[in-house]
């Protein structure tokens, strides 16, 4: 990917040591989230089902007013690059809402060490990266993708860009009301039927992530050979399916709640050979 000597955003909030702790529980899970609630599930004998359900019904607290620093051409390798990935996210969204004649908000990405505070409880490196609408802030410890080179085997800076991407494209859905729709069906609904609704949702932050690196190409040239395969391979990495398999020895389809790897590939490809937002309904899809 080719993101060096780009711009930075002024959105990163650098809170890295800066020990923001606090209570509070993770209501809504990232990429990471999903990742680590299934490896707990492991080993204390529980579903993910029911560990998703105790996180989810978690208060949480007061965004922290931690000190924090803006990222910096000077700052480390690796916040230099999510600042620049944030970039070009806000740059082409930016230009996809004027098309909608809407005005883009960004969000913040707060890079955080162990612990911290969101709008939307405790950040905690465990939970991987993770949306929070309360603040419009995306969270992440950047320790997560040297997770996913060790124990998933995904590697490139594309399939890490991805995970960003997919963050972002939660805020774009909180911008477009389409969360709260979404959110406000889970007093109505059965923990089945709504865990089909969150897996629409996911897949729907994935196509996003595509309908950007489409973009993002066609506008600035960042991809290099193999990219978007990285994508697919973090997109795969942490299907429903496949995560379970991995902790438990079989799936339970009823208990998904982010999709298939297959249905993950499928829809930020759809999204990345696209690149047309109104092609994302997920939720009146008939074959996710």
């Amino acid at each position: 990917m080719r993101w060096q000597n780009r711009r930075l955003s002024d959105n990163v909030e650098d809170r890295r040591g800066s020990g923001g702790g606090g209570g509070g529980g993770i209501r809504n899970l990232g990429i990471g989230g999903v990742i680590i609630i299934v490896v707990l599930a492991l080993i204390t004998k529980q579903s993910p089902t029911q560990l998703l359900s105790k996180v989810s019904q978690s208060t949480g607290g007061n965004t922290a007013q931690e000190s924090s620093q803006t990222v910096t051409n000077a700052s480390d390798e690796e916040a230099r690059f999510a600042s620049s990935v944030l970039a070009n996210t806000e740059d082409v969204w930016t230009a996809l809402f004027k098309e909608m004649n809407k005005e883009y908000e960004a969000p913040k990405m707060v890079l955080f060490t162990d612990v911290d505070q969101s709008g939307c409880g405790t950040a905690q490196s465990a939970m991987g990266p993770f949306y929070c609408p309360a603040d419009d802030r995306v969270y992440l410890d950047l320790s997560f993708f040297q997770e996913m080179e060790q124990r998933f085997k995904v590697v490139g800076d594309f399939s890490k860009a991805y995970v960003i991407a997919h963050e972002v494209g939660h805020h774009i859905q909180n911008l477009l009301g389409i969360s709260r729709k979404v959110q406000a069906m889970r007093s109505q609904l059965s923990e089945t039927e709504y865990n089909k609704l969150s897996v629409k949702l996911e897949l729907q932050a994935d196509f996003l992530a595509g309908v950007w690196a489409h973009h993002a190409q066609r506008m600035d040239n960042i991809l290099d050979p193999g990219d978007i395969e990285e994508a697919l391979n973090a997109a795969s990495a942490v299907g429903d399916d496949k995560l379970q398999e991995a902790a438990n020895g079989r799936v339970v389809p009823d208990a998904f709640t982010h999709g298939t790897s297959a249905q993950r590939m499928r829809w930020f490809k759809k999204g990345f050979e696209t690149g047309d937002i109104k092609q994302g309904d997920t939720f009146n899809a008939t074959n996710l």
